[in-house]
């Protein structure tokens, strides 16, 4: 009897999910397979299984992988590539099941690495039902002169922010996650930044944040908090799942946060069931501007030292059909495919699904498919750390910083 090990983060999203997956799949195989799962930390999982190389030590046959790191694992060597697999048995309705975005993540250098099984995106989460009530839009107009609406500069969203920013009501205007994990707050940076027409890399792979546009978006993130005020001060030592709750329970009446967030928010136990919508983050205000998110996924993959890679693959098939996409969100995560987006029933219960089609064709980025981009993520970690929380560097004495680490990691990455 073969046994499919499987390494992945803890989340119950993924755990319900998967009881469900292998459970059908078992119904669906000749022979009897049994799945044991290993749930861990991410740190530690990259800590003890990616920088060692591990990962392909045998052990695993389903590595659910997170696309920040999947450059540098199938750059080692360690992913099995399913070029092969994907040509002989492809997955159900690949490869126009999904957005190019979500097959981009879980390619590298021309091959297939895995199958999307969890997406992000980023969007605009705010509440309706203060931006509809009259008595708010005409406090609004008589302040500002013009009609409370959903922002879509950043100049626009500065203004409302500022409006409904009422620590006497605990309620505040918006609400990030700027703890120096490497997460949020780096993802942060990189919206702002994209939305001012800038880039982390350019096109001949040289670090291009230090920019005008970099330098906006370093400022902007520092001032929400610590000039205009607009956030609440515990935001610098809030994750992202903690700014998700913040909203949820009515404190914030706006974010950009990911997408599995709205769930969070149209829990029928949240404060905002019923009162939130959602749509595009606001952009830039120069005419380089432009609306933007920034998505990342989780990918079934297999590692390059299984012990059993077709059934590994015949499970991954399985786990991302257009059924298994559907369990896949039902249970609490985010499905990747185009069949989920549209699915009437997913939207009538979690309505940012609406959008999630429109930005992940439209308007989305993603990560620089680069090896390095784990340490690079940790040089842009430490830069916003120094300016937004610690508040020991200016942004341009940061971004200079920052840029000569980045090119010094790239070039020896070249050697």
């Amino acid at each position: 009897m073969p046994t499919l090990r499987f390494i992945g983060r803890p989340f119950e999203g993924f755990e319900r999910a998967l009881q469900r997956q292998i459970d059908s799949f078992a119904e669906h195989v000749d022979d009897d397979v049994t799945f044991e799962r290993d749930h861990r930390p991410l740190p530690e999982i990259h800590e003890e299984l990616i920088e060692t190389g591990d990962i392909a030590d045998g052990t695993y046959d389903i590595f659910l992988c997170l696309s920040d790191w999947l450059p540098a694992v199938a750059e080692a060597g360690d992913l099995l590539v399913l070029d092969e697999f994907v040509e002989e048995t492809p997955p159900t309705g690949w490869p126009d099941g999904w957005a190019d975005s979500m097959r981009t993540l879980v390619s590298y250098d021309g091959s297939t690495y895995g199958v999307p099984y969890h997406d992000g995106p980023e969007l605009f989460h705010y509440r309706e039902d203060l931006f509809e009530s009259v008595a708010e839009q005409r406090a609004f107009r008589a302040e500002y002169g013009r009609p409370l609406t959903v922002p879509r500069t950043w100049s626009e969203f500065l203004e409302v922010a500022e409006f409904f920013t009422r620590p006497e009501e605990d309620l505040w205007g918006s609400v990030v996650a700027a703890v120096p994990d490497g997460h949020n707050n780096v993802y942060d940076f990189l919206i702002h930044l994209w939305s001012r027409g800038g880039q982390v890399i350019d096109d001949d792979g040289t670090p291009a944040f230090n920019s005008d546009a970099g330098r906006e978006a370093l400022e902007f993130y520092h001032d929400l908090i610590h000039e205009h005020e607009v956030v609440p001060p515990e935001s610098v030592e809030l994750e992202s799942v903690e700014s998700g709750e913040f909203y949820a329970e009515g404190k914030a009446a706006m974010m950009w946060n990911w997408a599995g967030f709205g769930a969070m928010a149209e829990s029928e136990d949240a404060p905002v069931f019923g009162r939130t919508n959602y749509g595009l983050i606001p952009r830039g205000d120069d005419p380089d501007g432009v609306h933007t998110s920034l998505t990342v996924l989780y990918g079934l993959t297999i590692p390059a030292g299984s012990n059993h890679p077709e059934l590994a693959y015949d499970f991954i098939r399985h786990a991302t059909t257009t059924e298994g996409d559907k369990i896949t969100t039902v249970e609490g995560a985010s499905g990747t495919r185009f069949s989920t987006w549209r699915d009437p029933e997913i939207l009538r219960s979690n309505t940012f699904y609406s959008v999630l089609e429109e930005i992940n064709t439209n308007a989305v980025n993603t990560l620089p498919q680069l090896p390095e981009y784990v340490e690079l993520n940790e040089i842009l970690n430490e830069m916003v750390e120094s300016v937004v929380v610690k508040r020991s560097a200016t942004p341009d004495e940061a971004l200079a910083k920052t840029e000569r680490r980045a090119n010094e990691l790239l070039a020896e990455g070249d050697e």
